[in-house]
């Protein structure tokens, strides 16, 4: 019996470091991504103040992320619950300062002239929409820690697109930017797939279900920005 004791925990020891690890790359990936862009002077503190409301709120998620798995891996469950219901708060106000900035941006040609501006926005509001659901389906499931540590590690995946865009050269990608950015994310979520498969001896459902929608997602943003409403709206919003 202690024996099995001793292999579970140190099962849910390795589980805390391994998502730990994972959460301090992707923010790591995101920083450097906006980084990037501040040192070249493509960024600068000189954006109107709503830009700056998005980028604090983004920030403060991926602080509030990182802190939550360092609790976990630390042991503070109770805080990391208390903490998760403050989370839940903030995606809230994050689907509505992402929708709006988005949108704000195609009004007032803030959109990179690489971008179609139909296929940006309807990518910003594919991005904070599913990542919401996916972390909103994680809390759900908190009871179930298999599946609310990947399911957040999908949401956080997802969410890197904006800071993974930064590093690479995007207007040498074409029509193939947002694909290039799934593929990034897939190395991600590769690494936990495989994981899974070295300590569990296989992938877990929830990295089917969370990296699946990703993918249908990734599938359908240019579908639906060229449909004649969204072609519309475009127009009117940047008229």
């Amino acid at each position: 019996m202690a024996t099995i004791a001793d292999t579970q925990l140190g099962a849910a020891s390795r589980d805390r470091t391994f998502f730990l690890a994972m959460a301090l790359a992707i923010a790591a990936t995101i920083v450097a991504g906006f980084g990037l862009q501040f040192l070249m002077g493509r960024s600068s503190l000189g954006a109107p103040w709503w830009v700056h409301v998005h980028g604090v709120t983004f920030m403060a998620w991926l602080a509030l992320y990182v802190t939550q798995n360092v609790l976990v891996y630390r042991g503070a469950t109770g805080l990391h619950r208390r903490l998760g219901w403050i989370g839940a708060g903030l995606v809230c106000w994050m689907v509505l300062v992402g929708l709006s900035v988005n949108t704000l941006a195609a009004i007032f040609h803030r959109i990179p002239p690489f971008f179609e501006i139909n296929v940006f926005l309807v990518m910003d509001w594919t991005n904070v929409l599913v990542f919401a659901g996916l972390t909103f389906a994680a809390i759900r499931l908190r009871k179930r820690t298999d599946w609310h540590r990947r399911l957040m590690l999908c949401g956080a995946i997802y969410l890197m697109a904006p800071g993974v865009g930064r590093l690479l050269p995007l207007p040498l990608l074409g029509t193939w930017i947002i694909w290039t950015i799934w593929a990034v994310q897939l190395v991600y979520a590769s690494v936990g797939m495989i994981y899974d498969l070295v300590t569990r001896g296989r992938v877990h459902p929830a990295y089917l279900w969370g990296f699946g929608t990703i993918t249908i997602a990734t599938a359908l943003i240019r579908p639906l920005a060229f449909t004649p409403p969204m072609l519309a709206l475009t127009a009117a919003l940047t008229s």
